[in-house]
């Protein structure tokens, strides 16, 4: 036993490491062979870590720059040789890479600091900018439009940019003349205001289809089509009742359709007629005198009425339930009637109305025999056919 007790004695056991020894007592050998210490895997790579962090540590205190041929003094004639347009009204290419509760900062690889205010970064008024779509790491194209005189930052916006683009857009609508659909956010007495390609634009309650107040329209979506665009002045002015007229193009005169009494007045009623305001004249609405429309109509009323006229510029429509009696004041006494019968008898006027036209037709070819054209039994001009009966003048010639 003692022999055993100084040979392992005797052994020369080698320093711990400079990272056990900070770890002190804390740190257990893994194993002990032979009376040395070894680390496991993990502590080895630990340790291999920190060596190369104490190495670099003492390379930036004594030597900063060993290794970079890039000095301070080139870093800056690299900024001021860069060539950034910086007047105010041009166009500059940036990346979000900070957002505040007021905007975003802006890296324009320039030496001059730029803010994107909240305010200016899109056409629709916002609380956050990141409901504007901004967010660090974003790559977008903005407009210089004014600069800090303080601290030389850039003002930045992207409101100008689509501003520009929005009128451009309601010029290219205007000129298609096509029919689009406005958010209505705000009204006063004299019209209603739509949000159209994120701009403000005025509808006068002369041009809104249906009679109803700025309230009531509130947040609803109306179909629309431009009157004026005039970026310089700023106005852009749009129509319902045209947009309506032109959605109901296909409502030709004779034509029967469902509409409800809106509002009486002295002279007749307004019926809307799925989104068009029309006028059922007094005098059209039985074969009878009607004294007074309350006693016949109220609004609210349902009801199939017959289309007499239609001024699509002017987006009015004339009505009519008299053309549509079985019998002369039906209406009055039987308004269901009416109704039920509304479309056989709209069938009927419009066979009049067709042989009306015919018999016209005929009366002018009576009078202009050379014209070489003759009347069918259906009431459609054609070729004279050679069967055709002559006139007595030509029978006694030949």
């Amino acid at each position: 036993m003692a022999s055993l007790v100084q040979h392992v004695a005797g052994l020369a056991c080698p320093p711990l490491s400079g990272a056990s020894r900070r770890l002190g007592a804390s740190v257990r050998p893994s194993a002990l062979v032979c009376g040395t210490y070894v680390l496991s895997k993990d502590e080895k790579e630990r340790e291999r870590m920190r060596t190369l962090f104490d190495e670099a540590s003492e390379r930036c205190r004594t030597a900063p720059m060993e290794g970079i041929t890039f000095s301070p003094e080139d870093l800056e004639s690299a900024v001021e040789t860069t060539d950034i347009d910086t007047d105010i009204g041009s166009l500059i290419k940036g990346t979000v890479f900070m957002t505040t509760s007021n905007g975003a900062f802006i890296d324009i690889q320039s030496k001059a600091t730029a803010f994107l205010p909240i305010d200016e970064a899109c056409l629709l008024d916002i609380d956050h900018i990141e409901e504007a779509g901004i967010r660090p790491g974003l790559v977008e194209q903005f407009m210089i439009i004014d600069e800090n005189p303080n601290d030389e930052t850039l003002i930045l916006s992207l409101q100008s940019i689509q501003q520009d683009l929005a009128w451009e857009r309601c010029r290219q609508l205007q000129a298609e003349d096509v029919v689009i659909t406005g958010k209505v956010i705000g009204g006063n007495k004299g019209g209603v205001v739509a949000l159209v390609e994120g701009l403000k634009a005025f509808v006068p309650f002369s041009q809104v289809s249906s009679k109803t107040t700025a309230e009531e329209l509130l947040d609803k979506e109306l179909p629309l089509k431009f009157v004026e665009v005039d970026e310089e002045q700023g106005r852009l002015v749009l129509s319902n009742r045209k947009a309506m007229a032109d959605s109901q193009a296909q409502l030709g005169i004779g034509s029967v359709v469902l509409g409800t009494v809106e509002s009486l007045k002295p002279y007749g009623a307004f019926i809307d007629i799925g989104g068009i305001n029309g006028l059922l004249h007094v005098s059209q609405i039985s074969h009878d005198r009607v004294a007074d429309i309350s006693t016949v109509l109220q609004p609210g009323d349902t009801l199939k009425v017959m289309i007499l006229s239609h001024d699509r510029e002017r987006g009015r429509v004339s009505l009519s339930t008299k053309k549509l009696e079985p019998t002369p004041g039906d209406m009055i006494r039987n308004p269901k009637l009416v109704f039920e019968k509304a479309d056989e008898m709209a069938q009927i006027f419009r066979q009049r109305i067709a042989q009306a036209e015919a018999m016209a037709r005929a009366d002018m070819l009576r009078f202009q025999p050379e014209s070489g054209l003759s009347l069918s039994s259906e009431g459609i001009l054609g070729p004279l056919s050679s069967d055709a009966p002559q006139d007595e003048g030509e029978s006694a010639g030949e």
